[in-house]
C-alpha cells in the first residue's frame, strides 16, 4: 500500500509492505488553491451563532512577565484580575487543550499587571495571557 503523510509542511511518499516501511519520495507541500467565491444566494441564511470570544489583540502588554500559553486552545476560567496579588505557583487560568485542562500557575510572586485572556477566548502557542511586575 502506498500512502502519502504530510507533516510540519513536508509530504512524504511512503510505500507499506509486509510490515516494512519505505520512504520513495519526500517534498515540500503545497497549499491547496482557495476555491473560487461562489455567487451569493439569493436567499438569506439563517443568523449563525455566534463565535466564541478571541483573545483580545488590540492591548498591547505591559511592562512585566509575560505568562504565555503553552499549546493552542481554549480559556475554560480566568482566576486573577488585575491589581490582585499572587503568589509563586498561585493558579492564574486553566487552558482547554486536546480535551485536557491545562492549569497555568503563576511563575513568580508579584502583581497581575494585566490580563490579557477572558473565559471563552481561544489563544494560539505562545500568545501572553496574563503579565505579572
Amino acid at each position: 500500500m502506498k500512502y502519502k503523510v504530510t507533516l510540519n509542511g513536508r509530504t512524504y511518499e511512503v510505500e507499506v509492505e509486509a510490515g516494512k516501511a519505505m520512504l520513495l519520495d519526500e517534498y515540500e507541500a503545497i497549499a491547496p488553491a482557495a476555491p473560487a467565491p461562489a455567487a451569493a444566494p439569493v436567499v438569506a441564511a439563517p443568523a449563525a451563532a455566534p463565535a466564541p470570544a478571541a483573545a483580545p489583540a488590540a492591548a498591547a502588554p505591559v511592562a512585566g512577565e509575560a505568562v504565555n500559553a503553552p499549546m493552542p486552545g481554549n480559556i475554560l476560567k480566568v482566576n486573577v484580575t488585575v491589581g490582585q496579588a499572587v503568589k509563586e505557583g498561585e493558579l492564574l487560568c486553566v487552558l482547554e487543550a486536546m480535551k485536557m485542562e491545562n492549569e497555568i500557575f503563576a511563575p513568580k510572586a508579584g502583581t497581575v499587571a494585566q490580563v490579557l485572556v477572558s473565559k471563552g477566548s481561544t489563544v494560539d502557542t505562545g500568545a501572553t495571557l496574563v503579565v505579572l511586575n
